[in-house]
């Protein structure tokens, strides 16, 4: 037995006999696991370079210098990154560097120096990866208050040859000259040689960028301050990195909290550059139940409680500014900036940075920057949603308010949970109140919507030819005819602007036309089908099995119910439709069965609605009909949601025009509309739900207006609520006949 252990000790590789004739083995670690995962878990050059900075923050440093420089004789460039932090004594070196993966942070998650303390900001010990994936060599000096300084060298590519990690690949001395950190007492310097990348103008501006990112705004830390040192040709340049002035004064902006439970509580303000426009406050709250039952979110959170969010309470701060040739030209005027630099320097900031502790989680890098996908979601609605390129977020965590949000060990994204779905939604939501706010202050105040008729108008040349003409002809000088042309002009950029927005809203609704088309086709090609076969099946059924015959008329309303729904589509299906009006419909039946379409969701939100039960003809079509009830309908019931008091819908008719119209009003008990909403409501694009579209009440006041007929919404409403009324036309023929 004693020469058997005496075996075990020295050959690692002999197996070792156990129970029912399994033999054990060592698990070893090739060195070159490192290369591995210093490619895999440091996504890229930049990051490994932050990453490293981080760790002088952890330390205490107050200073960090980056310098790319090159040795003189070999002009070999070489990268420094030197701090007057902490530093590290032998024993350290010893029990925490030379151990990678090393729980130190995580077992010591508050830097202290002095009477003073930090949050570190990693906890992984996956430091030595990033200098493994900068260069091949590695020399570092470290110095602790009232130690000697220590100088450790490190080769790499020996390390990625070797065999084994127990043969010795770093070198550690107490450094024989004098100590560079003499003034400081203490401090790290690393520096990198023979680095695997050639750094080029773009990747320093990058760097430069992601440093100026990596304190956040919320914490103010004075006492860390970065610099780099560039080898430009045969200079050195120095620069401090810092955020610029100009992205603390956004045009609109976005501040609060969201709370332990998931509610939001936060300011927008409207900040205009031209003095014509008023600035606007507002406050705005969500509630959690509000954000849950958001369609977008709903898929994601349905295991989650819709009472409260588990992520915990956060900050932030959203700004955002308008990037059109317009709008940078603005932002130019204000900050003495070049134009063509206004778009660069919102870009090195662009999206939602995630600070926890004061220190940057996400995003690390470029590819990573629409971490919350804003471009992708962007695309459904251009012109009204916020792109990454045009804001710059911060949000403040912590881990002891938020444990459950955590980083991936590559620093892209946020490992998949339940906390950090809580957290998304949250932040989209509050990216879509922004957005909508955004849009009431990018309209004008006093610009009433033009029809799309006169913004065709707009576009002609003729009245602007006719008055260069006439001045030519009178001998008039060029002068004369810039105010004309620049009238013009403004005109044109009006009408460019609204037919985009307008283009986007009904470019969607000619791709529902086309899922129409296709809804109409199949649902009557079924129920035609299935229609005949309960009208066969019904003499089949015995008159005495009772169970049997009410499956038999469930079905039968089932198949009702389909064609009344592809005669909502019909409309939107056909661009040869041809409205129904001979035919007409009952108006009061038509509310009736729509109530009866939303009754499983009017019963979840506990709303009364209560209908007239009159008998009014009307000369519209019955989808057309259905579909203004609808819209109508689904808007009251979500602003319903979000009131506490009771809720209840109804709708109230009245003949006007002497009996040749009827006008109808829809009130409810919510919230109401505001002042400046009025009007607006009914624009393209105009809405006040988080994520919503800004279409329902377009539609409808459309297909009134196609009855010759207006809806408008009155303030305050006669429930205390919303109001909204319009009018159609009366079968008068029908009329009469009653």
């Amino acid at each position: 037995m004693n020469i058997q252990r005496r075996k075990k000790k020295t050959v690692a590789m002999t197996p070792e006999a156990g129970k029912n004739g399994f033999e054990k083995f060592s698990l070893r670690i090739h060195p070159r696991v490192f290369e591995s995962l210093g490619n895999d878990l440091v996504t890229d050059d930049v990051v490994a370079v932050v990453e490293l900075v981080k760790n002088s923050y952890d330390a205490f440093a107050r200073n960090v210098r980056l310098r790319f420089d090159a040795d003189e004789e070999s002009r070999e460039r070489y990268l420094e990154i030197e701090d007057d932090g902490c530093g590290m004594t032998k024993e350290v070196l010893k029990r925490v560097w030379f151990l990678v993966g090393t729980p130190f942070k995580a077992e010591n998650p508050l830097a202290k120096r002095g009477r003073k303390q930090r949050r570190v900001s990693g906890e992984k010990g996956l430091g030595r990866f990033s200098a493994i994936r900068l260069g091949k060599r590695l020399r570092m000096l470290t110095q602790a208050e009232g130690h000697p300084c220590w100088e450790v060298e490190v080769d790499w590519s020996e390390l990625l040859g070797a065999d084994s990690l127990s043969e010795n690949i770093a070198s550690c001395r107490r450094h024989r000259r004098r100590s560079p950190f003499s003034k400081t007492g203490s401090g790290t310097r690393l520096t990198i040689y023979d680095l695997n990348a050639r750094w080029e103008e773009n990747q320093i501006s990058e760097l430069t960028n992601n440093l100026a990112r990596l304190v956040s705004p919320f914490t103010r830390i004075d006492e860390f301050n970065i610099s780099l040192t560039n080898l430009e040709g045969f200079f050195l340049q120095e620069v401090k990195i810092d955020a610029p002035e100009f992205l603390e004064n956004p045009k609109y902006s976005m501040r609060g909290a969201a709370d332990e439970d998931g509610n939001i509580s936060a300011e927008y303000e409207f900040t205009p550059v031209s003095p014509a426009d008023v600035p606007r406050k507002k406050t705005i709250d969500e509630k959690w139940r509000n954000i849950y039952r958001l369609k977008e979110n709903r898929d994601k959170l349905m295991s989650l409680s819709a009472q409260k969010a588990r992520c915990g309470s956060f900050d932030f701060e959203i700004r955002a500014w308008d990037i059109s040739s317009a709008g940078t030209e603005e932002i130019a005027n204000r900050f003495n900036f070049k134009k063509n630099q206004v778009r660069k320097a919102i870009s090195a900031h662009k999206g939602v940075s995630i600070y926890r502790d004061g220190v940057l989680v996400l995003p690390k890098s470029d590819k990573s920057r629409d971490w919350m996908g804003l471009d992708l979601r962007r695309v459904s609605k251009v012109g009204t949603r916020l792109s990454t390129s045009q804001i710059v977020g911060y949000v403040s965590i912590s881990s002891e308010r938020n444990p459950g949000i955590k980083d991936t060990s590559d620093r892209e994204r946020l490992v998949s949970c339940v906390e950090v779905a809580e957290f998304e939604a949250i932040l989209r939501t509050v990216v879509a109140l922004m957005e909508n706010e955004r849009e009431k202050d990018r309209r004008e105040k006093n610009r009433e919507e033009q029809k799309t008729e006169s913004l065709f108008d707009w576009l002609s040349a003729r009245d602007l030819l006719d008055k260069v003409v006439r001045v030519s002809e009178w001998g008039g000088s060029a002068d004369k005819v810039v105010p004309w042309v620049e009238r013009h002009a403004k005109h044109l950029e009006t009408a460019k602007e609204v037919l985009q927005e307008r283009f986007g809203y009904y470019s969607r609704l000619a791709t529902i036309g086309s899922i129409s088309s296709m809804l109409v086709h199949e649902i009557r090609n079924r129920t035609t089908v299935v229609g005949a076969f309960l009208n066969s099946f019904e003499d089949l059924v015995d008159p005495s099995d009772k169970t049997l015959r009410k499956k038999h008329e469930r079905a039968v309303g089932s198949v009702d119910s389909l064609e009344h729904l592809s005669d909502v589509f019909l409309p939107l299906a056909s661009r040869n439709f041809r409205r129904r009006t001979r035919r007409g419909a009952i108006l009061e039946k038509h509310i009736r069965e729509c109530v009866e379409i939303r009754k499983d969701i009017m019963k979840r939100l506990d709303i009364e609605c209560r209908t007239p039960r009159s008998r009014t003809p009307v000369a519209v079509d019955p989808g057309e009909l259905d579909a203004i009830i609808l819209n109508l309908l689904q808007n009251s019931e979500y602003w319903l949601f979000r009131s506490d008091g009771p809720r209840e819908i109804e709708f109230r008719l009245r003949y006007i025009n002497g009996g040749k119209r009827v006008q109808v009003s829809v009130h409810d008990t919510g919230p109401g509309i505001d002042d400046d909403d009025t009007e607006k409501i009914f624009w393209p694009g105009v809405t006040a739900k988080p994520g919503g579209f800004g279409m329902g009440l377009t539609v409808a006041s459309e297909l009134v207006a196609a009855y010759e007929g207006n809806m408008s919404a009155v303030h305050p409403g006669d429930m205390g609520g919303a109001s909204f009324v319009f009018d159609l036309p009366v079968k008068i023929e029908t009329k009469e006949k009653r």
